[in-house]
């Protein structure tokens, strides 16, 4: 298979990538480019296809149709199987996958046989160094903690150099404290090696703290591929928007962008025309004190949470929105309350998806 369309600013480039097993498609046509030296996340529940799309990339499977690109080579296709060892591709396994008999050296010296005993030397003490494990190559893994483990496996995976690191759930098995700090030391070790990264994750905080772009995998498919900011405030559709993050949503009317809701006249992000579903994140709801009226929104529970609190209110036409607030703030059930949306919204046509530009 020859080379086409070289870019060596394109760390990997999926196009059309599909596998079947049996007669279901894990992975259906599936599209995507990440730049050199960016973080990409797959996010999706389980069963849509982010795994196998992992193992396609790393070359633990074949792919049946469409072509996979790492840093500007192809490695699978119509008639071509590039065999892991020879994909340049580091690899971060959710159980770790460390050596138990030998030591954090050796752990991380082991793709390195290609190297003079001096230049393995000083590349395992420079990726120690990197992970913030200098001194320690003479420990065993289970002398580790569970935060040291995953910064070897992370040092295993960076030390031969590779184009591309891939990692499967990577913090799944530590707990929930220090699965925030170790995320946040991997982001940065990644970004100060000028790595290129792809995450497998289900849980929707990791992916948007930790990468630059998140691919969200629906059904064996890339139905939004954006910033993590982008992928919050503008999903691009219904189904895109409930899986991530907190979302209300009330019937509408579009005229453009402006839109006629049962909350009053909304500003919308992206012209729409017709009945729609006018997406509301609890953290834009501001709500207040009102007048005891018959028909007035009421409180119906509040759920507090130390930092913030989630606060359920019946509208009056009888639909149910959450809205997030701080702590300070205290309603009693049955309370009436006025409810008022902050900034743009997103809306999306009844039974159509409402694209992004």
């Amino acid at each position: 298979m020859s080379v086409s369309n070289t870019n060596p600013e394109i760390g990997v480039r999926l196009t059309d990538v599909a596998k079947h097993f049996g007669g279901v498609g894990a992975a259906n046509a599936v599209s995507f480019s990440l730049a050199t030296g960016h973080l990409l996340a797959l996010l999706g529940p389980s069963g849509c296809g982010k795994t196998t799309t992992l193992r396609l990339i790393a070359g633990f499977e074949s792919v049946d149709a469409g072509t996979i690109e790492i840093g500007g080579q192809p490695v699978a296709g119509p008639g071509l199987h590039r065999p892991p060892e020879k994909r340049r591709v580091g690899m971060v396994f959710q159980e770790y996958a460390l050596f138990p008999h030998v030591n954090v050296w050796q752990n991380i010296s082991f793709g390195l046989g290609k190297l003079g005993a001096e230049a393995r030397r000083s590349r395992v003490g420079d990726v120690l160094a990197l992970v913030g494990l200098t001194g320690l190559g003479e420990r065993m893994p289970h002398e580790l903690s569970g935060g040291q483990q995953q910064r070897v496996a992370l040092a295993r995976a960076l030390a031969p150099q590779p184009d591309l690191i891939l990692l499967d759930e990577p913090f799944s098995n530590l707990d929930a404290g220090l699965r925030v700090r170790v995320r946040a030391e991997v982001r940065a070790i990644l970004k100060q090696a000028g790595a290129t990264a792809i995450f497998v994750t289900h849980d929707q905080e990791e992916a948007l703290s930790l990468v630059d772009e998140v691919a969200v995998m629906l059904a064996g498919r890339v139905h939004q591929l954006a910033s993590p900011q982008k992928l919050y405030r503008q999903p691009i559709s219904r189904e895109v928007a409930t899986f991530i993050g907190d979302a209300n949503f009330v019937p509408g009317f579009g005229y453009g962008r402006h839109i006629e809701s049962l909350l009053g006249n909304l500003e919308s992000q992206v012209p729409v025309e017709g009945p729609v579903d006018v997406l509301i994140r609890p953290e834009n709801v501001e709500i207040s004190p009102a007048p005891s009226e018959i028909n007035a929104h009421r409180v119906r529970q509040q759920l507090f949470f130390g930092h913030d609190q989630l606060v359920s209110v019946q509208l009056s036409s009888g639909e149910t929105i959450d809205v997030r607030l701080g702590p300070a703030y205290t309603f009693a059930v049955n309370q009436p309350v006025t409810v008022r949306v902050r900034g743009p919204v997103m809306a999306y046509r009844i039974n159509e998806t409402q694209r992004v530009g």
